[in-house]
């Protein structure tokens, strides 16, 4: 489970800072409620941007046309459920993002067997 973290934790790590390199201005990180948690919480322009970060490691390299499991599979409609509660939570306590449209977004990451960076993807409106 240690090592699950860490990967996780090095896929967020990475998450933000592919967004902040798109645009994305990071509001919070590990946003948690005793019904769920939101990953990383951003706003770009008008719009909150609610972020499920999945992580994979791969040995090897990627192929397109290898391995059918993707990282964002794992976003299950009863995570959907758990994510909606928080997200309506946070908006509730964060009034100043009350009235700005918002999404729920996933940034797939995947790293190779040493946990360095394969390929990140950014998957908007996941709902």
């Amino acid at each position: 489970m240690l090592l699950k973290h860490k990967v996780g934790q090095i896929g967020e790590d990475l998450a933000v800072k592919h967004l902040k390199t798109k645009g994305f201005a990071i509001i919070a990180r590990n946003y948690r409620k005793p019904w769920g948690e939101i990953d990383i919480i951003t706003q770009k322009g008008e719009v909150v941007h609610f972020v499920e970060v999945k992580t994979v490691t791969r040995a090897g390299v990627l192929h397109e046309t290898g391995d059918t499991y993707e990282p964002e599979d794992n976003i299950h409609p009863w995570k959907l459920k758990r994510l909606y509660r928080t997200i309506e939570t946070f908006l509730l306590n964060n009034e100043q993002y009350e009235e700005l449209d918002w999404q729920l977004d996933a940034v797939a990451v995947y790293l190779d067997k040493n946990q360095k960076l394969l390929k990140i993807e950014y998957i908007e409106d996941i709902s």
